[in-house]
């Protein structure tokens, strides 16, 4: 089988999920054209040589509906023999989405292809596609399919995560994205033209001023939703917790967002012929499904269980991006897979940054290389939660 290599990893900027948000006028198409002519130019990539396009879309409705990552190619002028396919993994789907096109590219089936994401959030609200299993409670409960927000507080109570750590991780991770903005850290941002002539240059979702006094005071975002009959449901499925514990709000959730990330991933030959060295070796992925109640909880067992397979410690691995599905799931990542706050989202993560959903996890991997590039290091784990418990994990090391 063929090593599977990263050669490049570009973004665009998160911009809010709102209709002032930098984002707004762009579609999803227009978006996705800036990112692939950007990675042409980096990697000086030719159109007719990529073997197929795989990009995670958590919400496939209206203008993301119709298997995107095949008309977006189309879109951008792209040769008509250029397949392409669209998945869904909820928030893990950009790790997937790379996963995928690893497996493509070790198999021999291709020998390059792009993977990635997009989520325009103020453009295709999340939840407007309407399932039902977000619409209506007594089935939602019969697949037990929770919100994340009511499976972070699950989290939260089940491990002891308390309101004042929840609010800390938040506040770290305003503060490291601030500081990684002014410093340039994100070298994968590619600027994205936008309606009214103007540029689109950083993420706009980071609130660097934040402080621990106004964290504190915002309400508890999924106590009504609890109070209607999901704590009910959860305390019934883990009867060794009391009561659900409501810690999460505005202030240490993930911030929703628009924005689209692409991977080209191909094999050791592709470098030879077109003179571009690979970043990255795709090492192993994995992906899990944990307690469905739990909402969120996969990332962390997914890392689990990457680690265990190729006989990993923490302090083997030299930085982690583990999606930062609100504030617990980061607390929990760190007391089960004893993770220092050194080594785990170092530049923030998606409570400051931003999360398009379908996105996130290649935006993810990107932030990890270009960290491990700066620090000089080798390897990195990036991981994301799905939905009902599932989430994925990758492990690279630099070339």
């Amino acid at each position: 089988m063929s090593a599977a290599y990263i050669y490049d990893a570009l973004r665009s900027p998160r911009g809010r999920a709102k209709s002032t948000g930098a984002l707004h006028s762009v579609t999803p198409q227009e978006l996705l054209r800036q990112l692939y002519a950007a990675l042409c130019t980096r990697t000086a990539l030719r159109p007719e040589q990529v073997g197929d396009v795989i990009l995670g879309c958590a919400t496939q409705h209206a203008e993301q509906a119709g298997n995107i990552a095949r008309h977006s190619t189309l879109y951008a002028g792209w040769p008509t023999s250029i397949p392409g396919m669209t998945i869904n993994r909820f928030c893990s789907s950009g790790i997937d989405a790379v996963a995928l096109a690893a497996l493509k590219v070790e198999a021999g089936q291709a020998e390059t292809v792009i993977a990635g994401g997009v989520e325009m959030m103020s453009r295709v609200p999340m939840l407007s596609d309407e399932a039902r299993v977000f619409k209506d409670p007594a089935f939602a409960a019969q697949c037990q399919m929770l919100m994340m927000g009511n499976g972070a507080d699950l989290i939260a109570s089940l491990h002891g995560v308390t309101r004042e750590q929840a609010d800390a991780v938040a506040l770290a991770s305003q503060q490291r994205a601030a500081n990684a903005q002014v410093e340039g850290y994100f070298r994968s941002v590619i600027p994205i033209d936008i309606s009214d002539g103007g540029q689109c240059k950083a993420d706009e979702c980071v609130r660097g001023a934040t402080t621990a006094e106004q964290l504190a005071s915002m309400e508890p975002a999924f106590a009504k939703i609890g109070a209607a009959g999901v704590d009910t449901f959860q305390l019934q499925h883990h009867p060794e917790v009391e009561k659900i514990t409501h810690i999460h709000t505005a202030g240490n959730s993930p911030a929703m967002a628009d924005g689209a990330a692409l991977v080209l991933v191909a094999n050791g030959d592709y470098g030879t012929t077109s003179g571009c060295a690979p970043r990255a070796r795709i090492v192993a992925s994995n992906t899990v499904a944990a307690d469905p109640t739990q909402v969120l909880s996969g990332c962390v067992e997914a890392t689990q269980a990457l680690m265990k397979n190729q006989g990993l410690e923490a302090s083997d691995v030299d930085l982690f991006e583990i999606h930062e599905a609100f504030a617990a799931v980061s607390i929990l990542a760190m007391q089960r897979l004893n993770i220092t706050d050194e080594k785990l989202n170092v530049n923030g993560g998606v409570i400051a940054l931003g999360h398009p959903m379908g996105a996130t996890g290649a935006v993810m991997l990107g932030t990890l290389l270009d960290e491990l590039e700066r620090r000089g290091l080798q390897r990195g784990i990036v991981a994301a939660a799905g939905a009902a418990g599932t989430g994925s994990a990758l492990l690279i090391e630099r070339a």
